[in-house]
């Protein structure tokens, strides 16, 4: 059940079909895609000395060498360990030490920082920067059979976000990654020989679970010229390549839009935007409907279950007549096909229709566990449920509303605060580009709840003019005590909010 599969039953199918593109260049049809990626597994287990089961850290901005790579590992037996370019050395560092990694392959910009880890990391034997002529040597390699993985062997380490601690290596298997695979064909949208994936998000985290279904099918992996995301690139090869769908997080969305080169772009080419990774509020996704028409979405998921609990799918999106399209709009959408999703509360007990508690799931999509952290898995795993961290609750249709990180919660005079019902109320004032509300410790009331806010231009709002906005739409102790108008919202590499940052500038 290697997952590497894909790849060569699509390469005999589809030979001649193009797999991986740079801009607007081929790069390489599925029958050369399966070539270098053969020779590549072969040099991993010939020469290089790699066994059954070691990992091997991908830590490249955004480029089609990652899919030979990735694909390289897992055909070779491999475990692949993702990391995002953007981390920090000493994240680096964390990571390959937590997983032992052997061998890292890197984009040129990083492999001279890296190298030097060769002498203080056991494990690590070698960085190899992807332009180097020992790279492409390898590349002529003899090719390796795909070697056979059970169901349940380890695929990819997936190294969650840390922003609140160390991050942890949520265990993949090659079992877990098809399960999402399906999940997607059945629940987001199909795909056909042709159809094309822009990779503006970075392929080491979500997006690049998004390249597997196209590859599964026959399409191309787009990697844009730059290496991320710029609107005006991403503009033009939506209008280059038909049948082109993207994996973004919402800010990604707000950005696209709002971009000067937005206005007269040809977006005729675009199949679905699937969005998630962080709140996607209800004014955001009608302002992004209202631009793009109702090619859109939406997945909730975490890397523990990788994008794959509940989900809102194209055609839900598009119903205006819908009675309860507002509430539909907020929400995360209603299970995936393949997953259970309940609420708990404290005790882990299931809780009714309309209480808030913890989202919990389970299915062949979730994880083994984290790697080499018992504690943190029998935590997280325990009772056989996946616990989110994340508080919702389901509606009598089967609509899931997210409230908040259970972190993120505000407790007022002994009332529970849900800060994302006050960040969609203050985002339909029109001038309201981006907002987030913490805690702020308070002496008589345990915390009180103020507001960072981000507006769409320079004027002459007022606090005032933002709580009579409020108190006409949420009840009166729920709104800010104290508004805090930023030029921008602090983020992780993946864009979401940091809101530990927020709450130390409090205390500063």
């Amino acid at each position: 059940m290697n997952i590497a599969n894909l790849l060569k039953r699509t390469a005999k199918t589809y030979p001649d079909l193009p797999a991986l593109a740079h801009g607007t260049e081929i790069v390489a049809t599925y029958r050369e895609y399966e070539d270098q990626v053969a020779r590549l597994a072969g040099a991993l287990r010939g020469g290089l000395g790699l066994n059954a089961g070691d990992r091997v850290a991908l830590i490249m901005k955004n480029h089609p060498e990652y899919w030979i790579a990735l694909f390289a590992v897992w055909r070779a037996g491999l475990v692949a360990v993702p990391v995002n370019a953007k981390l920090h050395i000493k994240e680096f560092r964390y990571i390959l030490e937590n997983s032992d990694s052997r061998l890292v392959f890197a984009t040129p910009e990083l492999a001279d920082q890296l190298t030097p880890l060769t002498t203080e990391l056991p494990e690590l034997e070698a960085v190899i920067s992807i332009d180097d002529e020992n790279y492409l040597a390898l590349k002529q390699e003899g090719p390796l059979p795909l070697q056979d993985a059970a169901p349940d062997d380890l695929a990819w380490l997936f190294y969650t976000s840390g922003t609140t601690g160390k991050p942890k290596g949520a265990m993949l298997s090659h079992r877990n990654l098809l399960t999402s695979i399906l999940s997607y064909f059945a629940d987001v949208t199909a795909q056909d020989p042709g159809d094309a994936v822009i990779h503006a998000a970075p392929q080491t985290h979500g997006a690049g679970l998004y390249g597997l279904p196209l590859i599964a099918k026959g399409g191309i992996q787009v990697t844009p010229l730059s290496g991320g995301f710029d609107p005006a690139e991403t503009l033009e090869l939506i209008a280059h390549y038909p049948n082109c769908s993207f994996f973004f997080a919402p800010t990604m969305i707000h950005r696209l839009i709002s971009s000067p080169a937005f206005e007269g772009a040809d977006t005729s080419n675009l199949k679905i935007i699937v969005y998630g990774g962080g709140p996607m509020y209800e004014a955001d996704i009608r302002r992004a409907i209202d631009a793009l028409g109702p090619r859109f979405a939406q997945i909730y998921g975490q890397g523990e279950s990788p994008m794959t609990i509940t989900g809102l799918s194209t055609a839900l999106i598009r119903d205006e007549n819908h009675p309860r399209r507002s509430e539909i709009l907020a929400s995360v959408g209603t299970e995936r096909t393949d997953v259970e999703v309940n609420v708990f509360d404290a005790q882990d007990n299931p809780l009714p229709v309309g209480e808030i508690g913890e989202v919990v799931v389970r299915g062949d999509v979730v994880m083994l566990g984290y790697w080499k952290n018992p504690e943190a898995t029998t935590e997280s795993l325990r009772g056989g449920w996946l616990h989110t961290g994340d508080m919702g609750c389901f509606d009598a249709e089967g609509f899931l509303t997210l409230k908040d990180r259970s972190k993120d919660m505000i407790i007022s005079g002994g009332t529970n605060i849900y800060p994302r019902e006050i960040e969609e109320a203050l985002l339909t004032h029109p001038d309201v580009a981006e907002v987030s509300v913490v805690g702020r410790p308070h002496e008589d009331w345990g915390e009180e709840v103020v507001a960072f806010v981000v507006l769409r231009k320079e004027g002459a709002m007022t606090p005032e003019e933002l709580d009579r906005h409020c108190i006409e739409q949420i009840a009166r102790f729920k709104r800010p005590k104290e508004y805090f108008f930023v030029e921008e919202l602090p983020k992780n590499n993946y864009g979401k909010v940091l809101k530990t940052e927020l709450r130390a500038r409090l205390s500063r």
